[in-house]
């Protein structure tokens, strides 16, 4: 069935992730017409093919990075890790559909599918502390528009949504989180790694001296919220969570495989709130807007879009047009400055694509003296809270220590890279390792592995921005988006800090260091800071393109995500965020958008009333995907 044109819709909404789903259900359930267009293919009316089709592809992708398990579009192609590479000389080079013009790499992909990137997140969700909301009055980035305690009911909603495991007094104790007196998360925490658990009895109340301020933080193993089943309070034996849409609800059983899928349906993904959505809410995938349609009074009309057909080439793509009360952009960051930018609209401020930011990650490996067993459950359980807040921010970036579970795997690959060494040179003459020999050699090592991820807060940069070049443009004709993107001196001291910091603590587990960061394919995003040489991957948290603030001089969307400049145009997502402060920002991100739904729903009951109150005749006549 084609696709509605000019329909009754109250509300569009602009891609079908983690915001967009969250919007859609909202609206829907309060009775309003919402047309959801998504680039990406899949759809939510048969999630359980979707899932097995995703894991079967998984299996034998020859590389498993994010996108590797998810259908693509030659027609709307999403930006992958595997698109960068480094250069023998400390560079890098970038091919694919971001195009890359800064001295550094963005270095994250996201996925253009029904789902969104919400479909290869880790599925962690720490909350900000509240002195993220005002980076500004330490000198770096930008204060929030609104506070801790303005989100803190819709965190509490947006964990309910996602079925967020975790210990509400240990994060009230050791990470300084305010909740409401009685309150728990909808399932118990995830329980500790047996590599949590070893370094939680080597480290802590020891201390770790920053660099940047040469005072002592003490350590502390702190379990870190997740969104993947936990096992219920009401019954301790039994399972928790919500599986995937028609699965039985699961708990995790540690595949180690959370990005880029969950095999057992225990982590959150959109597909979830998708399969929740009431009968007045509609999804069109393969549709790529190329346009908000504005009036002359400012006030958006609609959008203008392409769908391409089910093979997702581009080829016999047609054009559509669809009409709204109201408009909500729910894109990735980028694709939403994208999209604003081919508009000209929310422009007023010419901030529009500016501040993006991310989460540069700092990697640090080496091998542990005793067996820790690494490579189970989900990519990381527990971690360091402590320096991701305090004075020194003002000094240097603010970092979040992540335990990684899966060994060596993020900074050097799978093991099977090692074993193909073992194979080679492994034994202590230089010659191959084979047979029985073989397997203890790898045993001993791969059980011994170990690694610290160390999550940066990225200070919203203007400079750092995405830009629009015409005669670069994608399989349907579209403008590419064009980033420039570095890393500023504070973030840089950041990672310095990180770094001497991970010393310590190998020193104190008497683990052999193996972290090196050498110029070539697999170090992209390399650079020299003060004589010592550093590498960073980047966890996929693109933020900061339609800025939020207080003012339409300097901001694109206010403390709701409306357009300063569009009363009935939303940005909504990660793109809105000042900071991006230390935290996995999903649940965040989460919060906002159920937050702008109160408003949006505001928004059109000035003008108009729900579907639910004008009568089943109006649904039953509109043109449906």
């Amino acid at each position: 069935m084609s696709p509605p044109t000019t329909g009754p819709w109250d509300v569009i909404v602009v891609g079908a992730g983690f915001a967009g789903s969250l919007v859609a259900r909202d609206l829907g359930a309060r009775g309003w017409r919402v047309l959801v267009l998504e680039a990406g293919r899949g759809g939510a009316d048969d999630a359980g093919r979707g899932q097995a089709d995703a894991l079967a592809a998984y299996r034998v992708a020859p590389a498993k990075v994010p996108n590797s398990p998810y259908p693509v579009s030659a027609a709307a192609p999403s930006p992958d890790v595997l698109d960068l590479t480094g250069r023998p000389d400390g560079g890098f080079e970038a091919d694919g559909y971001l195009v890359q013009r800064g001295p550094l790499p963005y270095a994250s992909g996201y996925l253009r599918a029904n789902g969104g990137t919400g479909l290869a997140w880790t599925g962690l969700t720490p909350r900000m502390h509240p002195e993220d909301f005002r980076a500004g009055d330490f000198g770096h980035g930008r204060s929030w528009p609104l506070g801790y305690r303005d989100l803190e009911p819709y965190y509490r909603a947006a964990e309910r949504e996602l079925g967020v495991a975790g210990d509400v007094e240990e994060q009230r104790a050791a990470v300084g989180l305010p909740f409401p007196d009685g309150y728990r998360f909808p399932s118990r925490a995830i329980p500790r790694s047996h590599l949590d658990t070893v370094l939680a009895r080597a480290l802590d109340g020891r201390p770790a001296r920053d660099p940047a301020t040469d005072a002592p933080t003490p350590l502390r193993v702190v379990t870190t919220p997740h969104a993947r089943g936990g096992r219920p309070h009401e019954e301790p034996g039994g399972q928790g969570g919500q599986g995937q849409p028609g699965a039985r609800p699961q708990v995790c059983v540690g595949h180690a495989s959370c990005v880029p899928i969950c095999p057992s349906g225990a982590k959150y993904t959109p597909l979830r709130t998708q399969a929740r959505w009431g009968p007045s809410v509609r999804l069109v995938t393969r549709a790529v807007v190329s346009k908000v349609r504005l009036a002359g009074n400012g006030t958006a009309t609609g959008v203008e879009y392409l769908r391409y057909p089910e093979d997702g080439g581009p080829r016999g793509a047609t054009a559509h047009t669809a009409d709204a009360a109201l408009v909500v952009l729910a894109a990735h960051a980028i694709e939403n400055a994208k999209l604003l930018l081919l508009s000209g609209a929310a422009g007023s401020s010419g901030q529009v694509g500016r501040n993006l930011m991310d989460h540069p990650v700092l990697l640090t490996w080496g091998l542990m003296p005793q067996q820790v067993g690494p490579y189970r459950g989900p990519g990381s359980t527990s971690g360091f809270e402590d320096f991701r807040f305090g004075p020194a921010r003002a000094v240097r970036a603010p970092f979040r220590i992540e335990i990684g579970n899966w060994g060596w795997t993020w900074a050097l690959g799978p093991p099977d890279g090692r074993l193909a060494e073992l194979l080679r040179t492994g034994g202590p003459d230089g010659r191959g390792l084979f047979g029985p020999e073989l397997r203890r050699a790898a045993g001993d090592r791969f059980g011994r592995e170990v690694a610290f991820q160390f999550e940066m807060e990225q200070d919203a940069d203007p400079a750092n921005r995405v830009t629009l070049d015409p005669r670069l443009r994608d399989p349907l004709g579209i403008p590419r988006p064009v980033l420039h993107y570095d890393l500023s001196d504070w973030v840089k001291r950041g990672i310095a800090s990180a770094k001497a910091v991970s010393d310590q603590l190998f020193a104190l587990l008497g683990a052999e260091d193996r972290t090196g960061f050498e110029a070539g394919p697999a170090w992209p995003g390399r650079f020299e800071y003060e004589g010592l040489t550093y590498g960073y991957r980047a966890a996929g948290h693109g933020a900061g393109t339609h800025i939020m603030g207080d003012s339409p001089a300097t901001s694109v969307v206010d403390q709701w995500q409306r357009c300063w400049d569009h009363p009935n145009l939303y940005a909504v997502g990660c793109g809105s965020m000042p900071t991006v402060a230390t935290s996995n920002p999903s649940l965040t991100m989460a919060a906002l958008a159920l937050r702008s739904t109160e408003r949006i729903h505001r928004d059109l009951l000035t003008g108009r009333r729900p579907a639910a109150l004008r009568g089943a005749a109006a649904l039953e006549g509109a043109d449906r995907p």
